[in-house]
Parts: C-alpha cells; structure tokens; sequence
C-alpha cells in the first residue's frame, strides 16, 4: 500500500474554557523534518509531542502549527503587590525630593518595579487542558494520514500503469530479438566474404569470432532480469506497508537493465523501444520522490 508523504490535517475545538486548533502540513524529505510551534503553556510537553507525532507520521518536512487561547474574559491577566508598589512610590517620591524632581515618572516607575506586576494566570497547562490538545492533535494527524493514504492510492494506480507500460515495451523487444542474432551472423559473413576469397581466411575462426560476438549481443539475460524486477516492484506496493525507498532501489535495477538493453542491442529498432522504457522510467522516479 502506498503512502505519499503529501499530506494535510486541521482539527479545532472550542468551548467556554479554551479554543484549540492544530494546522499540520507535510511536503517530500527523505527524513524526519519535524517543525513544532506549540503555545507556550504546552512548552514543558514538547518532547512528548513530538515523539507522538514521529511515532504516527515516519518521514517528510512536516510543520506542526498548534494555537491554544484561554477565555478568562471577567478574571484579571495581572494583580499587583500594592504594598511593594507604595513603599517603591515612597522611596522613589523622597529622593526626587532630595534633588527637587517632579514626580511625573515615579508612578510608572514604581509600577514596572521588580515583583510589583504579577501574573494572576497559571503559566503551564493542567493534565486536562493538555488531554484535551492532544486529543485534537490526534484529529489533526489522523486527517494528515488519510490524506497521505489517499494521495498514495492514487500513485499506485500511475506506478501499475507506468510499470505495465514498460512491460509493454519488453514484449516488444523480445519479438523483435527473435532472429536478430541470425540476421547479424549472416551480416558479418557476407561483409566477410565480400572482402576476403575464400582461401584467404580461416572458416573456423570465423565461426568463433561470430559465436564471441553473439554472446555480447546477447540481451535474453537482461530481458529475464528485467521482467522480475518489475514483478518484484508490483509485489512491493501491494505490500501492506509503505516503501518508498525500497521501492526507489528497484527503480534502479531496472534502469540498470534497461540501460545494458540498448548498450547490448545494437539496433535501431530496440534502441527507439529502450528510449520509451526510460521515459516512463522517469515518471515513475520522479513520482517515488514523494512516497513515504
């Protein structure tokens, strides 16, 4: 089964306490890139959630955009020490007076003193705030996976076409090789004969030159290899896990074949049926760049 590692997810919840939405967007990395915004509140669970996330999500550049807002509309974001605030106002007031200041500052000045300002808010979140993000995090990575799950179904369907088509190709070449190697022995005797007497060469030799000679022209070999590798990258996406690598490696055994195809062929006809394996070859390269 194919997976892309193209994917999106979005998950919110929102009630009278909080408003939690998660945005995870995931593009090609042959590794795990994992970028994690989360609120401040969430800070000392990062670790946890990242680990949740690499857990479900495997490989590719992924951004993680996490927003938690509190609604304490009617409770006060900061108090204040109001006896500190006096004793720094005081203090402040006598020494503007040793030098005969004005005391427009010492009121802001006192108030930005050191512990004056308080912050009224718990700076981390409760286990039931955090159970709660995470349970639209999950919402969010499952909608990513499904998406991955689907764009993948979809590759699949080009790989199969793609791969068909090159088998396609390989039916014909093997009925064009049939008496390709025949009609290159006659060749070479005919030029062989056309330019030596009959007394001039030795038939012997002649007949082991063109035996050496068909061997290297011999591409039955590359065919045989050719076609289980193509079973072999069949069988691998109908696996139940994906392997975009695996897959990736098998691409390049069969550009391997297909390359000795048109080296080792030495005609026309095969070399222009070689140049549409690769192509499709390609597509389907390009393609495996974005399975997971």
């Amino acid at each position: 089964m194919i997976k892309s590692m193209t994917g999106y997810g979005f998950s919110s919840s929102e009630d009278h306490q909080a408003l939690v939405t998660v945005e995870i967007k995931c593009l090609n990395s042959k590794f795990l890139d994992l970028n994690l915004r989360l609120p401040r509140v969430f800070s000392d669970r990062e670790m946890e959630v990242r680990t949740l996330i690499s857990d479900r999500m495997e490989r590719g550049k992924i951004t993680v955009q996490a927003d938690y807002v509190r609604k304490g509309a009617g409770e006060l974001r900061q108090t204040y020490n109001e006896d500190l605030f006096i004793r720094y106002y005081t203090e402040y007031k006598k020494l503007a007076d040793r030098v005969m200041a004005p005391y427009d500052a010492l009121f802001q000045l006192a108030l930005n003193a050191p512990e004056v300002i308080q912050n009224n808010l718990t700076e981390m979140a409760s286990d039931e705030e955090y159970a709660r993000f995470k349970t639209v995090l999950d919402e969010a990575l499952q909608q990513c996976i499904n998406f991955r799950n689907s764009e993948g179904s979809i590759l699949q369907q080009e790989f199969v076409k793609l791969i068909q088509s090159i088998r396609e190709s390989l039916k014909k070449i093997n009925e064009l090789d049939r008496g390709r190697l025949d009609k290159v022995r006659d060749k070479l005797r005919t030029q062989v004969a056309s330019l030596f007497s009959d007394e001039s060469f030795d038939r012997n030799r002649l007949e082991q030159e063109l035996l050496y000679y068909a061997e290297k022209l011999d591409i039955r070999e590359e065919c045989v290899r050719l076609e289980a590798h193509l079973n072999y990258f069949l069988r691998t996406i109908d696996e139940h896990v994906s392997a975009g690598k695996k897959l990736s490696f098998i691409a390049q055994e069969i550009g391997r074949e297909i390359n000795t195809l048109g080296a080792k062929a030495n005609d026309a006809a095969i070399q222009q049926v070689v140049v549409m394996m690769k192509e499709d070859l390609e597509k389907i390269k390009e393609q495996l760049a974005n399975v997971l």
